[in-house]
C-alpha cells in the first residue's frame, strides 16, 4: 500500500485505470416525460404519428389558389372573393397560424399583403404554391426515429416528444451513490463542537455534485476510524452503484480506508499526482467503483471533479458533457504550482482578470466559496506568471 501511494501515479494512467473498471447499470425505468427531464433514454424513441397530421396555416393570412396570385403588386392587386368554405379559382379564405388549410388551397398569403374591402380582398403580393403551407409530417414523419438511446433528455426533446403523442419514455436509472464520511474529529452538523472537533461538511458537498451530475446520493452516518467499522459501513453500501469514502485515505496510523477496501475488494490506485489531492484512493469491491476522496475539503473536491463526476456519468450512461464554461483572461498574478503534479489553482475573476486565491491549502474550504473557478497547471512547468493568458474552469 505505501509503495503504491509514493509512486504518485500519473493523473491520466490513474484515470485510464478507473474508469475502465467502471460498468454502466442496466436497469431501466418507465417515466412520464414530466419526469423524464435531464434523464438518459433507455431505448429508441420512434414516432407513431405525423406532426403536424394536417396542412396547416404557416402565417396569418388567406389560403388560395397560388396561380390566382400572377402578378399581384401593391400597385397592381389581385380581388378575390371572400369565402367560409372550400376554396376554389378566384375566392379566397381567411386562415390563422396552425388552423387547417381549406381544401381546394394551395398557399398562403401574409396578411399584411392583404387589404380587405367587405367581401373581397386585395391580394398585393404573388406567391407561389407551397408557400406558408405547413405540409402533413413536416416536423415529424410517422416512424422516424425521434430522439437515440443514451440520448439525455432536455426541455425541447421533451416539448418535441409530447408534440409526438409521447406519453412514458424508458430511461435508465439513476447511479445510486452511497457516501460515507470517516474520521475521529467530524461531528455531525449542529452539534456543539468541543476543541479537536469540526462539523462535518464533505457529505454535503459531495451530495450536491452527486445530484447535479445525475446522480442519486445516500449519506451514511459518520464512521469513525475504526478498520473493522469502515469494512462493515463499505459491506453494508455494496447496493449502491458507486462508493464515495471521505476521509482515511493517507498514510497516517487513522488513515483505514484503503486497507479496508484491500480487504474486500482491490486498491486500483493510491496517491495520484495531484494538487491538491494526492492521496486520493481509487479502487472496486464486488465490481462497484469505489472513490476514497482525502479528509481535506479542497482535495477531496478535486478528487471528486477529477474522478467521482466522470464515473457517475458513465455509470448512468450520461453522454459526455458539452465543453465546460471557460474564459481566457490574464493573471492579475503569479501562479505557483507544483512540478510533476497537476495544480488545481482556486482563481477569482476581478475587473477581466484572474487573481489566485491559493494553489495549496487543501484544507481551506472558504477559498472554494470565493472562487469563480479553478485553473489547471500542467505538470511539467513551475506556474504562470503575471500577465499570462489562462483557462478558467468555471465551477
Amino acid at each position: 500500500m505505501d509503495r503504491l501511494f509514493r509512486s504518485r501515479m500519473d493523473l491520466d494512467v490513474a484515470k485510464k485505470i478507473f474508469f475502465e473498471a467502471v460498468r454502466p447499470i442496466e436497469r431501466k425505468e418507465s417515466v412520464p416525460l414530466e419526469a423524464a427531464n435531464g434523464r438518459v433514454l433507455a431505448s429508441d424513441v420512434v414516432a407513431e404519428l405525423n406532426v403536424p397530421h394536417y396542412r396547416r396555416a404557416a402565417m396569418d393570412g388567406y389560403a388560395i389558389h397560388a396561380d390566382d396570385t400572377l402578378g399581384a403588386t401593391t400597385s397592381s392587386p389581385v380581388v378575390l372573393i371572400l369565402t367560409d368554405g372550400d376554396v376554389s379559382p378566384g375566392t379566397c379564405r381567411r386562415v390563422h397560424t396552425g388552423s387547417a388549410i381549406p381544401r381546394g388551397a394551395d398557399a398562403v398569403v401574409m396578411l399584411e399583403d392583404t387589404r380587405a374591402i367587405g367581401t373581397t380582398v386585395e391580394i398585393l403580393s404573388q406567391v407561389h404554391p407551397g408557400k406558408h403551407v405547413g405540409d402533413i409530417g413536416e416536423d415529424v414523419a410517422s416512424g422516424e426515429l425521434l430522439l437515440p438511446s443514451g440520448h439525455l433528455l432536455r426541455p425541447g426533446d421533451l416539448a418535441v416528444l409530447a408534440s409526438a403523442g409521447i406519453i412514458d419514455v424508458e430511461i435508465y436509472h439513476r447511479p445510486l451513490v452511497a457516501i460515507i464520511p470517516t474520521g475521529e474529529e467530524v461531528v455531525p452538523r449542529g452539534k456543539p463542537l468541543h476543541t479537536g472537533e469540526v462539523w462535518e461538511t464533505n457529505s454535503l458537498m459531495t451530495s450536491c455534485y452527486v445530484t447535479n451530475s445525475g446522480g442519486f446520493p445516500r449519506i451514511t452516518n459518520i464512521v469513525t476510524d475504526d478498520p473493522e467499522l469502515i469494512r462493515q459501513a463499505i459491506q453494508d453500501n455494496l447496493d449502491a452503484d458507486m462508493i464515495i469514502v471521505s476521509g482515511g485515505t493517507s498514510v497516517g496510523e487513522r488513515d483505514h480506508v484503503p486497507a479496508a477496501i484491500e480487504a474486500l475488494g482491490e486498491v486500483l490506485v493510491h496517491g495520484v499526482a495531484i494538487s491538491p489531492g494526492k492521496p486520493t484512493a481509487l479502487g472496486v469491491v464486488e465490481g462497484k467503483p469505489i472513490l476514497c476522496m482525502p479528509g481535506y475539503p479542497v482535495a477531496g473536491l478535486v478528487a471528486l471533479l477529477v474522478f467521482g463526476i466522470p464515473v457517475i456519468h458513465k455509470l448512468g450512461h450520461i453522454p459526455p458533457q458539452s465543453p465546460k464554461t471557460t474564459l481566457k483572461l490574464p493573471l492579475k498574478e503569479k501562479i505557483t504550482s507544483r512540478q510533476g503534479y497537476h495544480t488545481y489553482a482556486r482563481v477569482r475573476i476581478i475587473d477581466g482578470s484572474v487573481e489566485p486565491l491559493m494553489a495549496s491549502g487543501a484544507g481551506i474550504l472558504s477559498s472554494v466559496a470565493k472562487a469563480d473557478g479553478y485553473v489547471v497547471v500542467p505538470p511539467n512547468i513551475e506556474g504562470y506568471g503575471a500577465g499570462t493568458e489562462v483557462e478558467v474552469i468555471l465551477f
